[in-house]
């Protein structure tokens, strides 16, 4: 049987958040849990985006301590950043999928910078990654040839790719229709139920509305949690 660690998947402590050479969000501290689902809102410029870059280590770490994953970002070493990157699954809110490749060819591409080599284990996983999003045989597919959802969905089953235990979203819906962004935001719920923290920057006040959850925001240079506020 797995035992887990009672730590967080992810404690910030007394970190300042710097964009270029902006402060953009002061001091702060914040606990994620595992298995937990957090809304990170706030206005452009905020400092959301800045926040995310410098969990998966976009970013550097001037003031304060991170830990996320098991890694200390305040003193990460560069080799072991891809490391740290296979723990957590990132998903940008424009895709990146990789244009000349079919949806096939994109999850392959992840799988073998992450180290798979046994052609059929990866064949396996990508079509039970393609089916828990929501996806059948769409494999043969360039990115082109499918809508915004289906490649939002193709990214997040990429992100999948090595069970991460934090997923970080930065706005997944926001190039997506409500009806469209409604469908991945329930492709986020299935994964956070089956028990996969999701961390989520987001515009949509509809989907919050819908779905609350906690929520970090971003103002002011500070960050108010509404766990707190409700405690």
């Amino acid at each position: 049987m797995t035992t887990f660690s009672a730590d967080p998947i992810l404690q910030i402590k007394d970190a300042t958040i710097f964009q270029e050479e902006k402060t953009v969000l002061n001091n702060i501290s914040i606990d994620v849990q595992k298995g937990e689902f957090v809304y990170l809102v706030g206005r452009t410029g905020s400092g959301k985006s800045s926040l995310l870059k410098t969990l998966y280590c976009d970013l550097p770490l001037q003031m304060g301590a991170i830990r996320i994953a098991g890694y200390d970002i305040d003193s990460i070493k560069k080799k072991d950043v891809p490391m740290l990157r296979r723990k957590i699954g990132i998903i940008f809110q424009d895709f990146q999928l990789l244009p000349d490749r079919t949806v096939a060819e994109n999850i392959y591409f992840v799988m073998k910078a992450t180290g798979w080599k046994d052609k059929s284990k990866m064949k396996a996983k990508m079509s039970e990654l393609l089916m828990k999003v929501g996806l059948g045989a769409i494999d043969t597919k360039m990115p082109h040839q499918l809508s915004g959802g289906e490649q939002q969905r193709v990214v997040i089953a990429r992100a999948l790719v090595n069970e991460p235990l934090l997923l970080i979203a930065d706005e997944p819906t926001g190039n997506l229709d409500p009806e469209v962004s409604e469908g991945i935001f329930k492709t986020f719920e299935k994964i956070n139920n089956q028990g996969t923290a999701i961390l989520m920057a987001t515009h949509d006040f509809k989907l919050i509305e819908n779905y609350p959850k906690r929520t970090l925001k971003c103002i002011d240079g500070k960050i108010e949690d509404s766990a707190e506020i409700i405690a």
